[in-house]
């Protein structure tokens, strides 16, 4: 039977470029879509860029644009890393979409109507520096539950509790560093814990194998915890970037309500694009709704999200399938500590896309587990299965059928019964079943025991040793007829990890786009390839030091001084390749505070973009009150080996000038960055 399917990966956030871990996950979820096609089914694989919040707002007025032209720059460039990536969304479309405004309002008034929508006036704070109500995502500080610092104020990425922003302690604005303020608002809820939701959810995620265990787990956690699940703030204050409440001037839907609207607003501008009915789609009972996601946001997918669909009469779905997130040699992606992987620098430096798509495949499974990126694996594992096993056994047959036999050739013996290809044939099912269930790490083992079998055969019959002897024509062109066919068949198997190459195939056999069936369909008798052209090259190890290392910082071009008395005299020289090895970063001073039983030093909160804070001690406080740091840019020194000291750990050194001379000039003077510096700019 036919499948119905509408497919969507989580929307990204459009402030930034994609990084790796947005990649990994859109890979993942075009492996399945393309096994979905080639089993015949109908797909439709959606996106957006979610495009609404205060983070938008913000980011966009330092730009100095309007917040639709600042995600217009971001969505521009989203094109040429799934292109690049050859990852085939029907449709990308934006949260600030005509459809999406549409869609969000319905819902939220179709809820209203319910009797799930409820207002009260709200104790929320506000940043006095700023002149704003402040977003979770701007409030930091202790988690009231484990006790973790610098956690964000809607969730603890720690002990995964959800909360209040209220609800921290010690917080602080994370856009000025000022402490805020509590003021008064009338905010909207949705009634999430009404019981008749709270029963819903309980069945839809607990039921029916809808969610990973993992992940079930996890809500049932949250559905039967103490104090069970709390109504949900869906409103924010103007001034903000989004869709406006029905009826609500200077109100608008917090982003996490019209954000996974998204979904299905890029499925309605795609078939409003292509003529198909977006209703009777939807409303069709053989329709199947799949997300795709990162465990980081499975609380507002399985519960949220879920729920906000079935009490607004819309269809909720079938399956919301998490993942984890990518590491590289076992540490968190960080690019001021040398293990941040820029997508498009992998592109730029030359690396075969395919190569990652199959790495990240072969360790991909159906689990909420991390996905680790380790550069000596990823060379063993593209070097030994893609070219030493798969690559291989088209190199050692194409040639001769080319030279010997004038492209043709030869399956007289590629009967029902014939033992070789009823055993290649005999995993396909597996190897679907896998595909199916995302195992794709089992599903790509399973295809290299096969390309096993297959170079058995070729080191079983020796080609290039049957080409130099008399009267074995018709053997060696049976053998490489059947070495082509065992390629062919694997590369159906491949085909949705490695796509282009599965064309190149295509191509070279001279045959039309492989679907599963044509497993059971071999090449005919006489049937011409074109010549051999060799499909993959190799792993070079050493292309991970281009991938790995920042750009070389620019040469100073500043002019010597006059020396003083109180001027110290230049150090020795050094070469750029000296230089380069410091790691000057933009810091901004979130937090500062004097060190009890110190006389010298300062303890600096920094904020160096990295997701997280640093704890920096600096002797500066002869020359400033803490109150006069918070809040500036200055400049960091961010790959110093963090630094055991009397009061805590010190993880950088921040930058300050001095006269050699204190005594004629005592002042301390802290580098301060230029309006429009980002924390974790590169300072070369």
């Amino acid at each position: 039977m036919t499948r119905k399917l509408f497919v969507t990966t989580a929307l990204p956030y459009a402030n930034a470029p994609f990084h790796l871990g947005h990649i990994m996950e859109y890979i993942q979820a075009d492996i399945w879509v393309r096994h979905q096609r080639m089993s015949g089914h109908e797909v439709n694989f959606v996106c957006a860029d979610d495009a609404h919040g205060a983070p938008i707002m913000i980011a966009a007025e330092k730009a100095g644009l309007t917040p639709q032209e600042f995600v217009g720059q971001i969505a521009a460039g989203r094109k040429q890393y799934l292109d690049g990536f050859h990852i085939q969304f029907d449709n990308w479309h934006s949260t600030d979409g005509a459809e999406n405004h549409e869609l969000s309002q319905d819902i939220y008034r179709k809820l209203k109507a319910a009797g799930f929508i409820t207002s009260k006036t709200i104790e929320q704070f506000y940043d006095p520096v700023k002149n704003m109500f402040l977003p979770d995502r701007y409030i930091k500080g202790e988690c009231p539950k484990c006790g973790a610092k610098d956690q964000y104020g809607d969730s603890c990425e720690v002990c995964s509790a959800v909360y209040a922003p209220t609800e921290l302690k010690n917080p602080y604005s994370v856009l000025t560093g000022a402490t805020p303020i509590m003021k008064s608002s009338e905010h909207f809820f949705f009634k999430l814990s009404d019981e008749k939701c709270v029963e819903f959810l309980r069945g839809w995620a607990l039921q029916d194998n809808r969610l990973q265990s993992e992940v079930a787990n996890k809500c049932k956690e949250w559905l039967e915890g103490e104090g069970g699940l709390g109504d949900w703030d869906i409103s924010r204050d103007a001034p903000y970037f989004g869709i406006e409440i029905p009826d609500q001037p200077g109100k608008y839907f917090y982003v996490w309500l019209d954000a996974p609207v998204g979904y299905l607003a890029s499925l309605k501008n795609y078939f409003n694009k292509t003529g198909k009915d977006f209703d009777a789609f939807m409303a069709d009972p053989k329709t199947e709704q799949i997300h795709f996601i990162g465990k980081d946001i499975t609380y507002f997918h399985t519960l949220f999200w879920p729920a906000m669909l079935k009490f607004s009469g819309y269809k909720t779905p079938d399956n919301v399938y998490a993942h984890g997130f990518v590491t590289v040699s076992g540490e968190k992606m960080s690019k001021s500590r040398g293990t941040g992987i820029s997508p498009l620098r992998y592109l730029d430096i030359g690396m075969n896309p395919e190569w990652l798509r199959y790495y990240f495949a072969a360790k991909l499974n159906a689990k909420v587990e991390d996905l680790d990126m380790n550069p000596d694996d990823f060379v063993a594992r593209v070097n030994s299965d893609l070219i030493g096993k798969y690559i291989n056994i088209a190199s050692r047959a194409a040639g001769f059928i080319t030279k010997r036999f004038d492209g043709k050739v030869n399956t007289t013996w590629a009967t029902a019964d014939d033992a070789f290809l009823q055993n290649l044939r005999a995993v396909t099912t597996e190897i679907q079943a896998l595909y199916e269930a995302r195992e794709f790490g089992k599903a790509l083992r399973a295809v290299m025991e096969q390309a096993d079998v297959i170079n058995a055969y070729v080191d079983a019959n020796k080609p290039w040793e049957l080409a130099k002897q008399e009267g074995n024509e018709a053997k060696l062109q049976e053998v490489c007829s059947r070495l082509l066919e065992a390629f062919r068949i694997l590369t159906i198997f491949l085909k949705p990890v490695l796509p282009h190459l599965a064309s190149q195939v295509e191509a070279q056999l001279n045959i039309g786009a492989l679907q599963w069936a044509d497993v059971y369909a071999p090449l005919p008798n006489q049937h011409q390839i074109n010549p051999y052209v060799h499909l993959m090259q190799r792993v070079d190890p050493l292309i991970f030091d281009q991938l790995f290392d920042a750009p070389a910082a620019a040469e100073s071009t500043a002019a010597a001084a006059t020396a003083t008395p109180s001027i110290e005299p230049l150090a020795d020289e050094i070469k750029i390749d000296d230089f380069a090895k410091v790691d000057l970063r933009i810091a901004k001073i979130v937090n500062c505070e004097h060190v009890e039983g110190s006389d010298k030093l300062l303890r600096l909160t920094l904020d160096v973009g990295e997701g997280k804070t640093r704890n920096v001690f600096s002797g500066i406080k002869s020359a400033y009150q803490p109150e006069q740091l918070i809040g500036k840019f200055t400049v960091m020194v961010a790959n110093l080996a963090p630094r055991k000291m009397k009061f805590g750990i010190s993880e950088g050194m921040v930058l300050a000038a001095s006269a050699a001379d204190e005594k004629t000039n005592p002042g301390l003077y802290i580098l301060e960055a230029w309006p429009g510096a980002e924390p974790g700019m590169r300072v070369r």
